[in-house]
């Protein structure tokens, strides 16, 4: 067969290079590292970027394909992200750059080196006596040790054994004269340790006194020490445990894995680094604190709610251990162990305690403190608080304490209900406008004329805020500093406080006082009034969940069982970790789990017994007399007023009509209550009569010149009624 293309120079020998280099001279020269570059980045023109007719095929990038699109290199970062991102480690340690943490570390050393000293002070003579019977022993033992080492028989005693065994002299001698020579300079140090006793023994006996039992005491304890037994020591063992496990990684990697969490164990099971520490373990006020960075995928909040196990993991009281989530994310924990538990921390003093503490409610004030004893401060202003716990845990202490705090401010006006009849806040009485103690019908029922009247004191607020809003002096619509002590303003704080609320929500008074408290708490926080609830007893019967979901601040202390715990800091709140079942009544009293102010945590309300309140009462009443601020006796204070919408409704009912418009209704509620009705709208008397099902808001046909006209009102016999199943519940008629 014949073929198409013949080679023009079959013989590969006879090529013509003189050609080929005339042809080489003419033509262009292609750069590879540019063409490699135009394959790897093709133009839009280019439909095809494997097809390149002007790059040689030796010039394809044969290497394996990246994984993952290109990225924006690091450079391209702004300096300023960058150097926000930069944290530089500090100079000093966290517990030296602070008072508190310099002041914590020097006393948990101080305290245990005490501690230590007078253990050992108090066995001194113990200690003695053993000195001086194992002394004689060590000293015979020492010479003898020495006199063994310098013959050096320990040396090469099993080969000379085993030649003499095997009945070779040659060997044992060769062996034994080795021996020697290294026993005659051991000899010679001997010798010369000798004489520099014998020296030494001369100077101490012609030197003076204090040389010699300075003498005595090293060299006495040194050979009592080589004298006893391996198993019985000289000193006793100041604790039978360690009482402080300091903190390291090992120690944090294996409590983590011990929390039976899945997702950690796989995750360490094939990268021993999943689980790492982003800042040095160090030293955090009475305790030290690892900032961990868990796994990918493990919230903290799950290691938070398997604070118990963690702490069994570690070996600790519960109350030592303190996990929390940290800055940064979700990922992140913060392990603060401390010194000790928190059970034995001595708290320090409420800062209000002294002589000229004040408080602005409109600023924070001390609250409490954290297991690391910072302190943790609240302001009362925009409000309201919701404070549950078990008898015995200190639930009635720390809202006593808020009003104690308010009591500080003269401006404010303090009115409250004690509900359990003991007189817990009996010592507050000279600064309060109004005060009620105990759980008969008749304090009951002046509590629930008192939650009416903060309904329409809320409404009557209102109104004021409007007023000076216009003038633009409340540029946000609520009360302002400048507003509260503008005398004649009526927009000062209103401290309204009811402690053991069951008592009320589950008398006859319970269903409406929990409707009428529930709007009181929407409307009021704007308007200058703060609520401060208390109850043993937080379900839906006893605290109506209207209530519970609309109060921003909440201090949950030590309940029985996970409801009691969601019921007063929210929905899911014991699966998030944040747990009260932990405190036990009594041991624990005033621990608790704050959530509303900044991050949730578990912290210690300031103890202020009846009488370390007496002298802040004391500081409050000259406070509030120097401001003409409280009343000179109890005739003169401003008790809530006796008024009903019900009531009202019955006095103003025009004539012997049998119906009416709630438009005519509200005209005539406005003569004769101007200050509280005035600007009543039919809506307004709508919503206010909800709480009555008796009282049905209907159509009410009327003709008015001759033409039928419908509008919104109600009939006397249902508003007669009403009053007549009011009256039956309060136990009245």
């Amino acid at each position: 067969m014949t073929n198409p293309h013949p080679n023009p120079n079959p013989n590969p020998d006879d090529f013509d290079w003189t050609a080929a280099e005339n042809d080489v001279a003419g033509a262009e020269v292609v750069d590879l590292a540019a063409a490699r570059r135009d394959r790897a980045a093709p133009t839009p023109a280019d439909p095809d970027p494997e097809i390149d007719d002007d790059t040689d095929a030796e010039s394809v990038d044969d290497s394996p394909p990246a994984e993952g699109g290109p990225v924006d290199a690091a450079d391209d970062i702004p300096a300023e992200i960058q150097a926000r991102q930069q944290a530089r480690r500090p100079i000093l340690a966290d517990w030296a750059r602070s008072w508190r943490g310099f002041k914590a570390a020097v006393k948990h050393q101080t305290k245990d080196a005490g501690y230590v000293l007078a253990y050992h002070a108090v066995r001194s003579p113990k200690y003695a006596a053993k000195t001086a019977v194992w002394a004689p022993v060590g000293l015979f033992r020492g010479l003898g040790q020495a006199v063994h080492w310098a013959t050096a028989e320990e040396g090469n005693w099993h080969l000379r054994q085993a030649a003499a065994a095997r009945g070779e002299a040659d060997t044992w001698l060769k062996l034994d004269a080795r021996r020697q020579r290294q026993s005659v300079w051991r000899w010679w140090v001997l010798g010369a340790a000798l004489l520099a006793l014998i020296v030494g023994g001369v100077v101490l006996a012609y030197g003076p006194t204090w040389w010699r039992w300075i003498a005595l005491a090293v060299v006495v304890p040194f050979l009592a020490t080589r004298g006893r037994p391996a198993d019985k020591p000289l000193t006793d063992r100041v604790s039978e445990g360690t009482r402080y496990r300091k903190l390291t990684a090992e120690l944090v990697r294996r409590a983590l894995t011990s929390l039976q969490m899945a997702a950690i164990n796989s995750a360490v099971a094939k990268d021993p680094k999943a689980i790492s520490f982003p800042v040095d373990i160090h030293r955090d006020g009475p305790g030290h604190i690892a900032i961990v960075d868990l796994p990918y995928g493990v919230e903290a909040a799950e290691v938070v709610a398997r604070r118990g196990k963690l702490a069994s993991a570690m070996r600790l009281p519960l109350d030592q251990v303190w996990p929390e989530p940290a800055p940064g994310h979700t990922g992140r924990l913060a392990l603060w162990v401390g010194y000790e538990p928190a059970s034995q921390m001595k708290q320090p003093p409420w800062p209000l305690l002294s002589g000229s503490a004040k408080v602005d409610l409109f600023k924070a004030f001390p609250f409490a403190t954290t297991p690391k004893l910072d302190t943790v401060s609240l302001d009362m202003m925009f409000r309201n608080f919701l404070f549950g716990g078990q008898p015995g845990s200190g639930k009635t202490f720390a809202l006593r304490d808020l009003v104690l705090a308010a009591a500080l401010d003269p401006r404010t006006e303090i009115r409250g209900y004690e509900l359990k009849g003991v007189g817990d806040f009996a010592v507050l009485e000279p600064v309060m406008a109004e005060y009620g103690n105990g759980f008969d019908d008749e304090t009951l029922a002046q509590c629930f004329a008192f939650i009416e009247w903060l309904y329409e004191e809320a409404r009557r607020r209102s109104k004021r805020i409007e007023h000076y809003a216009r003038l633009g002096k409340a540029p946000e619509n609520k009360v302002t500093p400048e507003l509260a002590s503008l005398k004649g303003s009526g927009l000062h704080p209103l401290v309204a406080w009811f402690d053991e609320l069951q008592e009320l929500m589950q008398s006859k008074y319970g269903k409406e006082a929990g409707e009428i408290l529930e709007k009181v708490i929407k409307l009021g926080r704007a308007l200058g009034i703060i609520i401060l609830l208390g109850t043993q007893i937080p379900d839906a019967k006893s605290l109506p969940p209207g209530i519970t979901r609309n109060v921003n601040t909440r201090f949950c202390l030590s309940v029985a069982d996970q409801t009691a715990n969601d019921m007063i800091l929210g929905t899911s709140a014991y699966k998030q970790g944040y747990r009260a079942t932990v405190f036990q009544p009594k041991d624990d009293a005033g621990w608790g789990v704050l959530r509303g102010c900044g991050p949730v945590q578990s912290v210690r309300s300031f103890e202020v017994d009846t009488n370390a309140a007496r002298p802040i009462v004391a500081r409050a009443v000259a406070l509030r007399t120097a401001a003409g601020n409280i009343p000179t006796f109890p005739a003169e204070r401003d008790v809530a007023p006796q008024h009903h919408v019900l009531d009202d409704l019955a006095r103003v009912w025009p004539g012997d009509e049998k119906s009416a418009w709630n438009e005519t209704l509200c005209g005539l509620l406005a003569e004769l209550r101007p200050d509280v009705y005035d600007g009543w709208e039919a809506s307004q008397l709508t919503a206010a009569l909800k709480s009555h099902p008796a009282v049905k808001v209907a159509d009410v046909g009327r003709r008015v010149d001759g033409k039928p006209v419908t509008r919104r009102g109600i009939r006397h016999a249902d508003l007669l009624t009403a009053i007549a199943e009011r009256d039956r519940k309060r136990g009245d008629g």
